[in-house]
């Protein structure tokens, strides 16, 4: 009897994937389903937890040994997530250029937020000339924390 419970090991570590591929993002197979989700830029924890809830998958399982429907039902889930989500809870809220509400994923997140910053520098806004000379942007203290380049303090002679 242990060998062939053995041979049901195999075959449950056959059918793991250490790599699972959801929004062009890979992600790590051994954590669980909403952490492995977050790992996606654009996904926190409310979002992975909306996500999971909707798509019926238990939380607890790992994403590596959910079976490609359910990896695909998910992937169409976080694709389609401006669709069945709140206003409120999408990370581009009325967008300058088009006026949308949208949800971003990965690297288009990432495009649409240097195009942002690019805007504000152009204009000469207060947060554009705080981003072009890399200091605090929003309105922290900068008398003794967020120095650069030289070494300051105590100089000995």
């Amino acid at each position: 009897m242990a060998p062939q419970k053995k041979e049901k090991n195999v075959k449950e570590d056959e059918d793991f994937n250490f790599i699972v591929r959801i929004a062009m993002t890979d992600i790590d197979g051994q954590k669980k389903t909403v952490v492995g989700l977050q790992s996606i830029k654009g996904v926190g924890e409310r979002v992975a937890y909306a996500i999971v809830k909707r798509s019926g998958i238990d939380q607890s399982l790992r994403i590596g040994s959910l079976p490609e429907d359910d990896v695909r039902k998910l992937e169409e889930l976080v694709q389609s997530y401006a669709d069945y989500a709140p206003n409120w809870a999408l990370n581009r809220q009325m967008d300058y250029e088009s006026g949308v509400d949208t949800h971003y994923l990965g690297t288009e997140l990432t495009i649409v937020q240097d195009e942002d910053v690019n805007r504000m520098k152009m204009i000469r806004s207060y947060r554009g000339i705080r981003h072009e000379t890399k200091k605090k942007v929003r309105g922290q203290r900068t008398r003794s924390n967020g120095r650069r380049g030289l070494t300051l303090g105590v100089s000995r002679r």
